[in-house]
């Protein structure tokens, strides 16, 4: 911490002090042994985009990725307001009962304004944060797509190396661009809630389709009929939708994230899932396509970064802003140009 004062504001300002910063070999030790604060301060280094830090967590990791890929990935998405932190912090809670290790990726989302977040999920899950068995990141979306943060991908994979045996993202928010947390997870469980107004609340249908199970969630006092009706309209919705796994039926649940009832029995259609994926093959060819989506998203990411370095890029770029907006070329020409180099 910089710049700290003496309690009271007498005398001199002490002088900053510098955080330590560990060695690569310290890093991946504390990793391997589920050191909290230097998994932490693993995942900070994958996170930055300073070119002075990325050489290095390429280093970690191509070290760490060997110990990595044991833990069951969950992705659970919601429109705000769903109970996906509270819904989250009861699962926990149970995992851990279970004696399993749990991590939490909570990607926050990032003012479109200054770019700021909230990142207040250890505040949600204040019960699931003082727990050693659990290690709860809240990160910034960056304005990622799927409201998934850039580097989730490998924050998963750095948590996986320190042995945590379940991972769970918790993502911003339902959107069209949601297939992104289902290209990263095993297992993709969508919360929605009854009674307000049109059950689907404007989720939409490519996002259901998404979907390994559906949890109604709040089912609790009055509002357990509406949950009930809502459970019957989306179990009659997903016999009509081809399932994003092979072999697998996605199911509609209710559950009470505020109670607990209905956690349980979530828990136990994400283990058959695997169970039935572990049997079938149907989880090593969910790896192998995450892996290569992963592939294409870093390829995405360095042509961007690359196109965007070259000198004069940003300036071209608005001059072909300013064309298509004035409708003095058409989209399509003003890209190819900008492809070529003109």
């Amino acid at each position: 911490m910089e710049g700290v004062h003496p309690a009271g504001g007498g005398g001199p300002a002490r002088a900053p002090v510098r955080r330590r910063e560990w060695t690569d070999d310290e890093l991946v030790a504390g990793v391997l042994r589920r050191d909290p604060t230097l998994l932490a301060r693993a995942i900070t280094i994958i996170e930055s985009n300073a070119p002075r830090w990325q050489e290095r967590a390429q280093r970690l990791l191509a070290r760490l990725q060997p110990h990595a890929g044991g833990a069951r990935r969950v992705g659970i998405t919601g429109i705000p307001g769903a109970g996906k932190s509270t819904f989250i912090e009861n699962l926990g809670m149970r995992l851990i009962e279970q004696g399993l290790q749990v991590a939490v990726l909570a990607v926050d989302p990032s003012s479109s304004v200054h770019g700021g977040s909230i990142l207040a999920d250890k505040v949600r899950m204040e019960r699931l944060a003082a727990r050693p068995e659990a290690f709860i990141r809240p990160s910034p979306s960056g304005g990622a797509l799927g409201g998934v943060a850039r580097k989730t991908r490998e924050a998963m994979l750095l948590c996986e190396a320190a042995g945590y045996d379940v991972v769970l993202v918790e993502t911003v928010g339902v959107g069209q661009n949601e297939v992104t947390v289902r290209s990263m997870v095993d297992f993709f469980l969508v919360l929605l809630i009854a009674g307000a107004g049109d059950e689907m609340q404007g989720i939409k249908k490519g996002v259901i389709e998404l979907a390994d199970a559906l949890v109604i969630n709040k089912a609790d006092g009055d509002n357990l009929p509406r949950c009930r009706l809502a459970q019957a309209e989306m179990k009659r919705v997903l016999r009509y939708l081809q399932p994003a796994v092979s072999g697998w039926r996605p199911t509609a649940l209710t559950a009470s994230a505020l109670t607990g009832e209905g956690v349980a029995e979530t828990w136990a259609v994400v283990e058959q899932f695997f169970d039935q994926a572990q049997r079938d093959g149907g989880l090593d060819q969910r790896r192998r396509e995450q892996a290569v989506s992963w592939l294409h998203a870093l390829l995405e990411e360095g042509w961007r970064h690359r196109f965007y370095a070259k000198p004069g890029a940003r300036e071209r770029v608005a001059a072909m802003e300013d064309a298509v907006a004035e409708a003095r070329l058409p989209t399509w020409t003003a890209v190819q140009r900008l492809l070529d180099g003109e």
